[in-house]
This record gives C-alpha cells, sequence and structure tokens, in this order.
C-alpha cells in the first residue's frame, strides 16, 4: 500500500492539519511491498502550518516506510511533531514489526535544516538495548521554525523550552530534550516508556513557543490537553 500527501499553505495563510486517529500499520503480507506513506510540503511567505498528528503505530510484522520533505519560505513557521509507539501494548506487541524506515528532509530557503534518517529492524537489532532505547517504549520529535528570526531568539528559545523539559523528565519513565537547529529553528525530542504522557508534554512545549514566536495561544485539536 502506498498513500501520498502534498501540502502547500499559501503566503500568509495559516493552516492547522492533525488526523482523526493514530495511524495503524498493519502485518506485511509475503511477497508484498512495504506500506508507504510519501508527504511533499511546502510552507509560502508569512505562512504557518502546525501539523499534529496522533501516534504511529506499527503492529507486529508491519513494514512500512515513510518519507517526508517540507520546505520552508521566507518568514515561514512550522510546528510538527511526529510520535511512535512500539506496537499495540494490549496485545503485548512490544517492538515486534519488522522495519520501521523514515526520512525526512527539512529546508528553509531551499537550505537544509535538518536530514533525518532511521530504520529500525527489532528483530536484527533489538531496540531494548541500552544503546538505543533502554527501558523507553515511545518516542516523539517536534520542530519548531520561523524563517528569518536571529539565532539569539533560537538560543532564549532554547534555554526556555530546555527549562521545561527538566521539569518533565523522570530518568527510566520519560527524557526530553531541547536543541536548536543550524538555523531557524529548534528540535524537541522525548522517549517514554508510557505514550499517555507525551501529548500533554508536547502541547505545553508547543504553548510555549508559540507565545514566544507568534504571541498568541495555540488552538488546541482534540485529545491533546
Amino acid at each position: 500500500d502506498q498513500m501520498e500527501f502534498d501540502i502547500e499553505v499559501g503566503p500568509r495563510a495559516r493552516a492547522q492539519l492533525t488526523s482523526t486517529g493514530a495511524t495503524r500499520v498493519y502485518r506485511h503480507r509475503a511477497g508484498m511491498p512495504d506500506a508507504v506513506q510519501r508527504m511533499q510540503v511546502q510552507v509560502g511567505a508569512d505562512a504557518l502550518l502546525e501539523y499534529l498528528p496522533d501516534p504511529l503505530i506499527p503492529f507486529a510484522g508491519a513494514r512500512y516506510q515513510q518519507t517526508t520533505r517540507i520546505d520552508l519560505a521566507p518568514g515561514a513557521g512550522l510546528f510538527w511533531w511526529d510520535l511512535v509507539a512500539p506496537g499495540r501494548d494490549a496485545r503485548a506487541e512490544i517492538f515486534a514489526f519488522e522495519r520501521l524506515q523514515t526520512t525526512l528532509d527539512l529546508t528553509a530557503e531551499g537550505r537544509p535544516l535538518a536530514l533525518e534518517r532511521a530504520c529500525l529492524e527489532p528483530q536484527i537489532r533489538p531496540l531494548t538495548s541500552l544503546v538505543r532505547f533502554g527501558p523507553y517504549r515511545h518516542m516523539a520529535t517536534f520542530y519548531i521554525c520561523r524563517v528569518g528570526l536571529e539565532p539569539d531568539r533560537w538560543l532564549a528559545l532554547e534555554a526556555q523550552l530546555n527549562n521545561i523539559a527538566d521539569q518533565m523528565s523522570r530518568p527510566g519513565e520519560m527524557l526530553w530534550g531541547v536543541s536548536t537547529l543550524p538555523a531557524h529553528g529548534l528540535v524537541v525530542r522525548a522517549l517514554s516508556y508510557s505514550g499517555r504522557t507525551l501529548p500533554g508534554g508536547l502541547a505545553q512545549f508547543w504553548r510555549s513557543a508559540r507565545r514566544e514566536l507568534y504571541g498568541q495561544e495555540p488552538v488546541l485539536p482534540r485529545k491533546v490537553y
């Protein structure tokens, strides 16, 4: 199966996208190609895109590829998060998928800000290893960008959000961290034993960053608290 999405936010427009529920990737059928999702995203000059989906859940035996390309024009803003679950907790399907491969290219004015390449194959390289996930099962990534802001603004916001990360982190249960990008933004990352706390934590970072970057409160989609 293959899905393709083209998202274009016009100049000075604002859009918020979410999902109707978790993205479920079912067991791979022998002899069939991997499930694939491709996203091509363009955010116009002085526009804003907020992409806030529910988690991706790879079922036992799933094989999935996700490719995302995002380009930001001058003055464009982005709030973009991804959450990945280890499988169906209720069925004890923890890291029982075959392969989860993700690619993300984030550029501003045609120049790269972030290039991500990940391939998780738990049957070959166990994710419970201390050099990978260790005791954690769920992960989240949150990109926060606004093209054209001075580097000092991002360093100050990084310090502010890292204070939130320190307050929410509990080793063995949940870890948060914040880092600036080469320009125009920063990235928040999290690992957690439980997926229940991640949406609320992401909402805290989103709320603080939106106040700082736009002077406005965010409009929360349903199921995010």
